[in-house]
This record gives C-alpha cells, sequence and structure tokens, in this order.
C-alpha cells in the first residue's frame, strides 16, 4: 500500500488572527439569521418590533466585536519580545604549565619525573624498570601547574 504524503504549510500569525476575525464573523452572522428567521415566525405586532430591537443589538454587537478584535490585533502587533540579556563570563585567570617527562607502568602510576630536556634518561629509566619487572613501563609528557610567587 502506499502512504500518501502530505506536507503541511506553516500559516503565519497574521493568517490565523485574520482567519479568527472571519470564524467569529461568519458565527455572529449566523446567530443573527437564526433570530431573524425566529421572529419571522410569528408575526405579531410585539414581535415585530422585538425584531427590530434585536436586529439594532446584534449590529451593535458585531460592531464592538469589531473594534474589540482591532484592538487585539494592535496590542499584539504593539509588544515585542524582550531582548535576552547577555550572561556575564566568568574572567578566567592565568594558569601557567610546565612540562615534565613522567615514566609510568602499567597500571598508570607515575614511578619518575625528569625535566623537559631530560627525555633520553626517561626513555633509558622506562627500559630498566620493565626489564626488572613483569610489567611494561612507559613516557609519557607531564603538565603540571606552577604556582606563582
Amino acid at each position: 500500500m502506499a502512504r500518501k504524503v502530505t506536507t503541511s504549510k506553516k500559516k503565519s500569525p497574521q493568517s490565523d488572527e485574520a482567519s479568527k476575525v472571519k470564524k467569529k464573523k461568519a458565527a455572529s452572522e449566523k446567530t443573527a439569521a437564526t433570530k431573524k428567521a425566529g421572529a419571522k415566525k410569528t408575526a405579531t405586532k410585539k414581535t415585530a418590533t422585538k425584531k427590530t430591537a434585536t436586529k439594532k443589538t446584534a449590529t451593535k454587537k458585531t460592531a464592538t466585536k469589531k473594534t474589540a478584535t482591532k484592538k487585539k490585533e494592535t496590542k499584539k502587533a504593539e509588544k515585542k519580545p524582550k531582548a535576552k540579556r547577555a550572561s556575564r563570563k566568568k574572567v578566567v585567570a592565568e594558569v601557567r604549565l610546565k612540562a615534565y617527562w613522567g615514566v609510568f607502568n602499567q597500571s598508570l602510576k607515575r614511578v619518575a619525573l625528569y625535566e623537559y630536556n631530560q627525555k633520553r634518561q626517561a626513555d633509558k629509566r622506562a627500559v630498566e624498570l620493565t626489564g626488572k619487572s613483569s610489567s611494561p613501563h612507559f613516557v609519557q609528557l607531564v603538565k603540571e601547574v606552577i604556582e606563582a610567587d
């Protein structure tokens, strides 16, 4: 079975408001038409005067509804979204680091620490420790924070 794919068009807020206004107008016209039909059934002098009175009130109500909807539309149009307040960023203190060569065992425990310019000695130490014990050792770069004096 083939499925029918439908795409929905997004309506703008203005078209939504316009459709709501049209629906309200249609509803008020229907109620006015039903009032007229009910008034025609009883054709007496009293009902005739009531009929004219209902027409006047119905037209007044629709006129007030129209002006009220216009006011609502203008109020909605006047409201602007508030701009989000920019959050303050924390000032990051400068942290100074110094590089070392560390000799580590298989469980990532630092066994020895050498200055950055002593990499050959760190490699020799890793080979010595690997030969002595059954676990392998390796050299890795380590950066440590220097505290300002």
